[in-house]
Parts: structure tokens; C-alpha cells; sequence
């Protein structure tokens, strides 16, 4: 008697077990984000203002450079009548101006890219909301950045662009 309740105790599991529904499939999507950004109003004054910047940037190290030529044109025409003392004094200086001008050219490079950060951040954090939105709008449990290489495959009919773009108002 207690063999046969437990068999039908496992036959009745077994039987409920069977009758729940499978897991849902995770809907999936992608958007190629930077063209995304491309496409956004305010990209075009975002890319005026970080070339008027970087113009600024290279402006200054070209006078950097272009001092350094100068005083080492003159340190070579002048050099044969120059005391030692003279001599080291403008290698010393020479030696100066060209650690401050590397310096400086790799402080520009940083905060070139720290200023395209801070003027690309409330493009992407609108063009982010706007994919958030439509993903919990069409029920999709994930959305790739299809330029990262991280999509092996894809069904063309989950490229969520034209949704995006039309949440942002853009077509």
C-alpha cells in the first residue's frame, strides 16, 4: 500500500511537471547605436563644437612647436660663439620646451576626449531612454549594439532603428 501511494505521488508530480508551461523564449533585438547617434539632432553642433576645440588644442601646439624650432635654429647658428655656461643653459631650455610640448600633447588627447564625452553624454542617455523605452514597449528582454560585434545572428526583423528613431522623431 505505502509502494503504490508513493507511485502515484510520483505519477501525479511527474503529471503536473509535464503541464506547466514552458519558459518563455527571450525576445531579442538590436540597434546599431552609433549610427543611431549620427542620425540625432544636435550630432552636427556636438561635431562644430569639438572641431572648433580640437582647432583651439592644435593651434596651441603648433606655437609650442614652432617656439621650439625657433630657439633650436638659434641655439645652432649661435652655438659656435656661445660660452659653455650659455650652451647648457639653452640645452637645459631646449630640453624643457620639448618635455612641456609632449606633456602638452598628451593632456590635449585626454581632454579632447573627456570634452567629446561630456558633449555626446545627453545624446546617449536620450538615444538609451528612447531603447529602453521601445524594448519595454515590444517586449524585448534584450537589445544588442549591433556594431560590437557581440550579434552572430539575427533576424533582420528585430533591427529595432526604425522604432527607435521614430520614438525620437526622426523620420
Amino acid at each position: 500500500m505505502k509502494k503504490t501511494v508513493k507511485i502515484l505521488a510520483l505519477i501525479g508530480l511527474f503529471v503536473a511537471f509535464s503541464f506547466t508551461a514552458p519558459a518563455q523564449t527571450p525576445k531579442i533585438g538590436y540597434v546599431d547605436f552609433n549610427t543611431l547617434l549620427q542620425a540625432m539632432p544636435g550630432i552636427d553642433s556636438v561635431k562644430i563644437k569639438l572641431q572648433k576645440y580640437s582647432q583651439t588644442l592644435s593651434d596651441q601646439l603648433d606655437a609650442m612647436r614652432a617656439e621650439m624650432e625657433n630657439k633650436m635654429l638659434d641655439y645652432q647658428n649661435n652655438s659656435a660663439t656661445m660660452s659653455d655656461l650659455i650652451k647648457q643653459t639653452k640645452e637645459k631650455e631646449l630640453q624643457d620646451l620639448q618635455s612641456r610640448t609632449e606633456a602638452f600633447q598628451q593632456k590635449a588627447q585626454s581632454d579632447l576626449q573627456a570634452k567629446q564625452t561630456e558633449l555626446l553624454q545627453p545624446l546617449v542617455e536620450k538615444a538609451k531612454t528612447a531603447i529602453k523605452d521601445v524594448a519595454k514597449e515590444n517586449k524585448y528582454t534584450l537589445v544588442l549594439n549591433s556594431i560590437e560585434d557581440i550579434v552572430i545572428y539575427s533576424e533582420p526583423t528585430d533591427d529595432l532603428m526604425p522604432l527607435v528613431k521614430k520614438k525620437l522623431g526622426l523620420q
